[in-house]
């Protein structure tokens, strides 16, 4: 990962236009292509930032960034402050909790339950940025990405979101439309999965339970 703080303009260039005007930010450059624009506030959310696949092009005093949707992001470097890079190694990834993780297994052996005629493609489906949890087929043979939480926060549905743009640029999958399961969903988390044309499932884990099938096990 390489870090870089400086004073820089960001432009964005793509569906739309966004300008960040003057000001000291930390640029980040993943090992994956991905870059992003940081500020001091807003958590872990970046101003701007580039999905990979993209594309780094370096010159005096500016960055390039361009995917293959020809979109770019332009940052002009007025002073750097900082630039050195580090190599964080394989990440293990989320380990999920006991409740969590068990409710993948369920779904992913009873995704019926998520509509008639569907199936399960993968569990851990895997995408530049992690795996998504389940990859599935519905009744129609379109694909359908699930993203299982205990509690369904906005963090979730932006993980999602994230998920459903990487896999939504894979011809052989896309279109792939996205749920949003958990065990319980905050309101606000809902009204922004509904506004993204995401699909919140509430799962009910003592009914899936119910139906676990305990053939073969001697417990």
């Amino acid at each position: 990962m390489r870090l870089v703080i400086a004073r820089c303009t960001v432009d964005y260039a793509g569906r739309l236009t966004a300008h960040l005007p003057s000001a000291v930010r930390l640029l980040l450059v993943k090992a994956d292509g991905s870059v992003s624009v940081h500020a001091d506030d807003r958590a872990y959310k970046p101003l701007n930032w580039m999905s990979p696949p993209c594309w780094l092009t370096e010159e005096p005093g500016s960055w390039v960034v361009r995917n293959k949707a020809d979109e770019t992001l332009t940052i002009s470097l007025e002073e750097i402050q900082h630039d050195s890079q580090h190599d964080l190694g394989v990440d293990p990834g989320l380990v999920k909790d006991g409740v969590e993780a068990h409710l993948q297994e369920l779904l992913a052996e009873h995704v019926h339950t998520l509509g008639d005629g569907w199936s399960l493609v993968r569990r851990e489906y895997p995408t530049a940025i992690g795996p998504v949890d389940l990859l599935c087929r519905d009744d129609a043979g379109g694909s359908v990405a699930v993203e299982i939480k205990r509690r369904g926060e906005i963090d979730g549905v932006e993980q999602l979101t994230r998920y459903l743009e990487l896999l939504n640029r894979d011809p052989l999958l896309a279109p792939v439309a996205g749920i949003f399961a958990a065990q319980q969903i905050k309101p606000q988390a809902r009204v922004l999965a509904t506004d993204r044309g995401i699909r919140c499932v509430t799962l009910d884990y003592d009914a899936l339970r119910g139906i676990e099938s305990d053939e073969f096990r001697l417990f």
